[in-house]
């Protein structure tokens, strides 16, 4: 429908939430160790704490993305706003590792809410002309708060302990809250909503659900079978929604735009080399360097305010510049770094790690809106809801999949060991191993990226 609202207000509103919630992710990853310590954590429950945030958000995003059509997409996100503020005062209150796990759990049910309905608020009270604007400042928010998280986050840690981490973002969310409720009058949604989707939305967090489980118990006999699940549900997803009338995410375009697919395949293939980088390197600084929460958070805002620095003008030079040779070469330099993070010992420098920082924010803001252009520019207007719910979800199954293949490089390498001084060598181990995946994955989505074809039809 139509809204009255002013589009200042609801950009208020959408702006503080875009920062508040990667400004909970983060400072929440600069936590690791003293939660390790507080809840007395092996490694490889450790890394089930950002892993059950993503899991989650993974599981709902395109559930909720569906629903908000019929129910009202504000509804839908202030629900959401709700959700995150009511888990974040539970996970502050923690006192046992599964109970930090369930909240974390409803973390990303709640981001999952959200996530599915940000942008499409912004682009119901704007014109066309200016969504670009509008979806860039909202873009912009979500890199500050990712910048600000780790110093933030690590000074409120050595001064309150790690469970402030998990509410130092909730008085942003309840402003974000009040002018949802009494500033934002209008609701968004589909005047015509389609039946929505059950069988699709079982497959679909299901296969997700029994993959991230699996992984977790690797190397053992039930979790190739229960990995071997996942991927057969998937694939029963994907023949599904290809016949269904109204699917839950539309794939066809998948099968049917060269260029699109590539390009969506090289950004997930970005975000699993790239995500779990503040996570290890967290563990790395505080778990083996021994320096403190606010010292590594300083080091570890350098590769996020790259990416915020940058990523805008990569935006504008790929209005010019072939966008596929652009994101082609992030990703070479992005793997350059992960390369370097690979050979960190206990003894190494802290100039190395912020040396390799420098290369792969650089290199990620390179390919992040370059490799966005190349898709929304790939597909008439008819298809940019389906593109962009692509951008999304790619973007989430690439952020899990990076904390997947932490979980399996610790439980290969470390098994179900506590962090602690007599374990260093071999955390160490497992976080070379990670960065060494990680560089591969971005070797492969070079290919991907190089391949897919051109955007401009005049370089």
């Amino acid at each position: 429908m139509a809204s009255q609202s002013r589009p200042g207000i609801v950009l208020v509103m959408l702006l503080l939430n875009a920062f508040a919630t990667p400004l909970m992710l983060s400072s929440t990853n600069v936590a690791l160790p003293g939660i390790a310590e507080g809840l007395s954590l092996s490694a490889l429950t450790l890394s089930w704490v950002p892993m059950a945030f993503l899991m989650a958000s993974a599981m709902f995003v395109l559930v909720f993305g569906k629903l908000s059509d019929g129910l009202g997409r504000k509804r839908v996100f202030l629900t959401g706003v709700i959700c995150v503020i009511a888990s974040s005062i539970f996970a502050a209150f923690a006192v046992s590792g599964e109970m930090l796990l369930v909240a974390r759990f409803l973390q990303g049910t709640s981001g999952a809410m959200i996530n599915a309905t940000q942008i499409a608020i912004i682009s119901s009270v704007v014109s066309p002309k200016e969504r670009g604007k509008y979806i860039g400042m909202i873009t912009a928010a979500v890199y500050v708060g990712l910048s600000a998280g780790p110093l933030l986050g690590g000074i409120v840690i050595d001064q309150v302990g790690w469970r402030a981490a998990f509410v130092m973002h909730v008085p942003l969310a309840f402003v974000v809250l009040l002018i949802g409720l009494f500033a934002v009058k209008e609701e968004w949604r589909n005047e015509n909503p389609t039946r929505f989707d059950r069988v699709g939305a079982l497959l679909w967090t299901s296969s997700i659900a029994i993959f991230c489980v699996g992984v977790s118990l690797l190397p053992s006999l039930i979790a190739l079978v229960l990995i071997a699940t996942s991927w057969t549900i998937l694939y029963l997803f994907l023949r599904h929604a290809r016949k269904s009338e109204y699917p839950l995410w539309d794939v066809k375009l998948f099968f049917q735009n060269r260029v699109f697919t590539l390009s969506a395949t090289a950004s997930l293939l970005m975000y699993a080399a790239t995500y779990a980088n503040v996570v290890l390197l967290s563990l790395y600084l505080q778990s083996i360097k021994a320096l403190s929460a606010s010292q590594a958070g300083l080091i570890m805002m350098v590769q996020p305010a790259m990416m915020a620095i940058f990523s805008p003008i990569m935006g504008r030079l790929s209005d010019r510049v072939e966008p596929r040779m652009l994101a082609s070469a992030g990703m070479a330099i992005t793997a350059t770094g992960l390369f370097i993070l690979a050979r960190l010992h206990t003894e190494s420098d802290i100039t190395q790690v912020i040396v390799a920082l420098l290369l792969t924010g650089g290199g990620f803001s390179l390919f992040s809106s370059p490799n966005i252009n190349a898709i929304m520019g790939s597909v008439t207007p008819t298809y940019y809801g389906s593109a962009s719910g692509a951008v999304a979800t790619t973007r989430i199954i690439g952020q899990l999949s990076s904390m997947v293949l932490v979980t399996l490089s610790i439980s290969l390498v470390m098994g179900d060991v506590a962090v602690s001084p007599e374990t260093r060598d071999l955390l160490a181990n497992a976080i070379d191993l990670s960065f060494t995946i990680a560089g591969c994955l971005c070797l492969l989505g070079i290919l991907f990226s190089v391949s897919r074809g051109r955007l401009h039809t005049e370089v």
